[in-house]
């Protein structure tokens, strides 16, 4: 028998959830609602019921917010890779900030001393690394490359991206073409971006290994595009260059006097332009003077490490990835670095009998994954640390580390606030300084 539609209903919405959807309630319950803002009266077609809440799809918006706008991009609603895009940037980091202050509160149980001005920049054009999935649809009979949709069984089908550095975002549709004149078109999952300061490349997972064909089909394209293009029949291990032979990926820190050389699937800050105002923010906070030490955990290429290693008697960059370690020695080598080392370990573990956890230090600096820090504050920081910059891509673990670092270490909540790393997403990425 044909289940019945689920209803349609009017709704008034009174915040926005930790993914950028509308948030309403009917006789108490939450009810989750794709395409609303906050402020706004809407008719929404429910689309799934479960015992805790519903969820929502808007179908017409009744009393529009005052921060609604259009969307730039055509495929705003279907597409995932965006959630924010009709609620203008400023409205948007609001928002950010009020859900990284709330979480403080709620979860950690602290509030800052003061609120740091959310930092902020260019909206569109700004992402240098993505994956974007590849899809041939039988029915279709054509390869789709884009973000998945909301609903994440399936690829958006899309010509361009607005928030794709326009080296690639500009040729989506392109991709799609390249890809379905390929023997290997079912075979090829997700294309990875990785975009430097002097050069844009694609790296191709494939499943099966390439024919000769398809291999000159790709070449080509990098050679008329000016992308250099890897593969990648395995593991991230398993990538190689196709073409240039030898292509190179940087990024150059000038307010520092630092260039990052990096490999394709290496994690770099998604925003370049974001990165760098975010390295000025934290080292400003941190304030490291020239005869201090400072401990950078998670530091993956040494994106804060080397910059701090300008500043300071010593830097210790500690990561669990082997490879980003490898490539942050080389760096530190090839600019004469001679006040900073590196060590390896995973930091979700106990490290406490590692000799840079038992070393003194003067400051800490944590960017941990979204799991937080907490393992790591176990044991850190010891009582001769007497400042910790805390950089956050999750507010709710920040919110419970800034408890433990409160309660647990003695320190006070001095500062904190959000960065819009990702416009016109609902990722919130947040800083903040504790002090002794």
């Amino acid at each position: 028998m044909r289940s019945r539609p689920l209803p349609e209903i009017e709704l008034d919405i009174v915040d926005l959830s930790h993914d950028g959807r509308g948030v309403a309630r009917v006789d108490g319950k939450a009810v989750f609602v794709a395409g609303a803002l906050t402020g706004e009266r809407v008719r929404a077609r429910v689309v799934k019921r479960s015992r805790q809440f519903d969820e929502a799809e808007a179908v017409e918006v009744l009393t529009a917010a005052a921060d609604r706008v259009a969307p730039l991009c055509a495929h705003f609603g279907t597409c995932g890779g965006c959630a924010l895009q009709h609620l203008a940037p400023a409205a948007q980091i609001a928002a950010k900030q009020r859900t990284l202050l709330e979480n403080l509160e709620r979860i950690g149980h602290v509030a800052p001393a003061r609120v740091l001005e959310p930092l902020s920049g260019e909206p569109w054009r700004y992402r240098r690394r993505a994956r974007l999935s590849v899809k041939h649809v039988e029915k279709k009979g054509r390869t789709l490359v884009g973000f998945r949709e909301r609903d994440g069984r399936f690829v958006a089908e899309i010509e361009r991206c607005v928030v794709l550095h326009p080296a690639v975002g500009e040729r989506i549709g392109e991709l799609a073409a390249l890809v379905e004149t390929l023997d290997a078109k079912r075979e090829i999952p997700q294309i990875e971006v990785s975009i430097g300061d002097e050069l844009a490349g694609l790296v191709f997972r494939h499943l099966t290994p390439l024919s000769e064909g398809d291999r000159a089909k790709l070449v080509a394209f990098a050679q008329a595009s000016g992308l250099a293009i890897w593969l990648q029949p395995g593991g991230n291990d398993s990538v190689v260059p196709l073409y240039p032979a030898d292509p190179r990926l940087s990024f150059a820190l000038p307010h520092h006097g630092v260039e990052m050389a990096f490999e394709p699937l290496d994690f770099i800050q998604v925003n370049g332009a974001m990165n760098e105002r975010m390295i000025d923010h934290a080292l400003a906070l941190l304030a490291p003077q020239p005869n201090e030490r400072v401990l950078d955990l998670f530091c993956g290429l040494g994106n804060f490490t080397l910059p701090l290693a300008r500043r300071c008697a010593h830097v210790t960059g500690v990561e669990g990835d082997a490879g980003l370690i490898a490539r942050a020695r080389a760096n530190a080598a090839r600019q004469g670095f001679a006040n900073v080392d590196f060590d390896v370990a995973d930091l979700a573990g106990d490290q406490r009998s590692a000799p840079w956890a038992k070393a003194r230090w003067d400051a800490l600096l944590l960017d941990p994954p979204r799991a937080g820090a907490d393992k790591v504050l176990e044991y850190l920081p010891r009582k001769d640390c007497g400042r910790v910059v805390y950089v956050s891509c999750h507010p709710g673990s920040l919110a419970r580390d800034a408890g433990i670092l409160v309660r647990e270490h003695g320190f006070k909540l001095e500062a904190a606030g959000v960065m819009d790393m990702f416009p016109h997403t609902a990722h919130v990425e947040s800083i903040a300084l504790f002090v002794r």
